[in-house]
């Protein structure tokens, strides 16, 4: 990928987590700042090249003090490992921060607000599905300019599980009574998922987006 330009001045959420641990060094890389928030137990874990910010991103007054000055917020902070069996987890820790970081985003005047939800409809994981529901329903009535990225699974070290589906994938989308869900809920690798959201970051939207499945494809092979 090209250097970016301009640069942008980034908070970033859960940069120690699955995706913000290799987002940051890819965001760095192209010449954007990145000020990533980390519990105190952990700020030894960020990736190196970003300005440590050490503070609970459930909270709010502590998450809008750290934006400030930030043009676009990347918010990853959610439970690992998503489990139908989680839901009070999910309410917890992936809805609370957020509304959290929705709420602060506003309040410190970040230009840009991106967020990880989830496909939907889906015929599982109703309670994961319903929170990161919420928080889209949240952000679009801020009137925060944002972009959602709506994955299913996202295929990489130690989630490599689901590749034994994929001769059912590709077979559901031949069918047309099935076309639509089999892309809606289909696998995206993680260099694809991370080279949209660093799309995303560079190319702000005018208002809300909303990237689906075959789009982060298409991004991911693009960039």
């Amino acid at each position: 990928m090209a250097v970016a330009s301009p640069a942008r001045r980034i908070y970033l959420t859960g940069g120690t987590g699955y995706l913000g641990s290799r987002l940051i060094p890819l965001l760095v890389e192209r010449g954007h700042h990145v000020r990533a928030l980390a519990r105190g137990s952990s700020p030894d874990r960020l990736p190196p090249g970003c300005e440590s910010m050490i503070g609970d991103p459930l909270n709010g007054a502590i998450l809008a003090e750290g934006m400030r000055g930030s043009d676009t917020v990347v918010q990853l902070v959610g439970v690992p490992k998503p489990a139908p069996w989680k839901g009070p987890q999910f309410r917890a820790v992936d809805l609370r921060s957020g509304r959290a970081s929705i709420d602060a985003a506003k309040t410190a005047g970040v230009e840009h607000f991106v967020y990880v939800s989830v496909a939907q409809p889906a015929p599982i994981m109703k309670p994961y599905i319903d929170v990161r529901r919420e928080c889209e329903d949240q952000l679009r009535a801020s009137g925060l300019r944002a972009t959602i990225l709506r994955p299913w699974y996202i295929l990489g070290p130690g989630h490599w599980w689901p590749l034994v589906l994929q001769p059912a994938y590709r077979l559901m989308e031949l069918i047309p009574p099935t076309r639509d869900m089999a892309l809606r809920l289909g696998l995206v690798s993680i260099h694809d998922m991370l080279m949209t959201l660093v799309w995303a970051v560079e190319h702000p939207p005018e208002s809300v987006r909303v990237i689906e499945v075959p789009e982060i494809r298409r991004l991911g092979g693009a960039l």
